[in-house]
């Protein structure tokens, strides 16, 4: 029995054919899912998922790639939309200083946004980072030794040692996708076997980011069987345990959520 944390049911390639995507989950022991926001224009669509699925839950954010793309969002608005029933994070958002998609200044500007609706609504705070680990541990460190902590997690994590130190002495989770198991991954493993067994959670990032034996084919969530599988191998843990503390961890930080 599964969550999978982190999804994009709304998107090409799993939309299309959502209800049979939902059926295979089910059947691969997926209990949960969170379909995850990138626009708020897209917004409506992602709630409407959530709210026809009483196992789907949604969150609501600007990932770093559309901060340049979308009008820039203020906490008030973000804490509004998620006074919504199924709204049960604030994200994605962080840094992306790979693609470089949206400048970085903006990026930074909502990333902070995001940070401050998460530590108002008390709903944890979804992190997107990559190639940006040193301006992402000072954005997190600035917001939390100014205005307090907050709830979240480092999504999809895939990034250096610091950034999981930084993360897990701020509190926040880390959530591992199909990347644990790619055969290139191997700095990744290393970390992954010194995190807290009380701070994992797992996801797909469907549908980008397949797993083994799925490589290189849409992702969907049922494939977070195989991610689980290499995690629980890393942490050394039977699957049936690893299955439960990570749902353990997924309720209790993602508060709003109800099992």
């Amino acid at each position: 029995m599964l969550v999978d944390s982190h999804c994009h049911l709304n998107y090409p390639g799993l939309v299309e054919e959502l209800p049979e995507v939902l059926a295979r989950a089910g059947e691969a022991g997926i209990t949960h899912m969170v379909c995850i926001c990138s626009r708020l224009s897209e917004f409506d669509d992602i709630r409407k998922i959530a709210e026809a699925h009483d196992h789907i839950f949604c969150t609501v954010g600007i990932h770093p790639h559309d901060s340049g793309n979308e009008p820039e969002t203020d906490v008030q608005t973000l804490v509004e939309l998620a006074q919504h029933p199924k709204v049960v994070g604030i994200g994605e958002t962080g840094l992306d200083f790979f693609y470089d998609n949206s400048p970085q200044d903006i990026q930074e500007r909502n990333f902070r946004t995001h940070i401050r609706a998460a530590r108002e609504t008390g709903l944890p705070l979804i992190v997107h980072t990559r190639d940006a680990d040193e301006k992402t541990i000072e954005v997190l460190r600035d917001e939390f030794n100014t205005g307090g902590a907050f709830p979240g997690l480092i999504h999809c994590f895939s990034t250096g040692r610091a950034v999981a130190d930084c993360a897990l002495e701020l509190g926040l989770y880390i959530s591992l996708s199909g990347i644990v198991t790619f055969k290139n991954a191997d700095d990744l493993r290393d970390v992954v076997k010194d995190l807290p067994h009380d701070r994992v959670l797992v996801e797909t990032d469907s549908p980008f980011l397949a797993p083994i034996p799925h490589r290189g084919k849409r992702n969907e969530p049922a494939f977070v069987v195989h991610t689980a599988t290499a995690v629980a191998e890393l942490l050394g843990v039977p699957f049936s345990d690893l299955g439960a503390l990570t749902n353990e961890n997924f309720f209790r930080l993602f508060t709003k959520a109800s099992a």
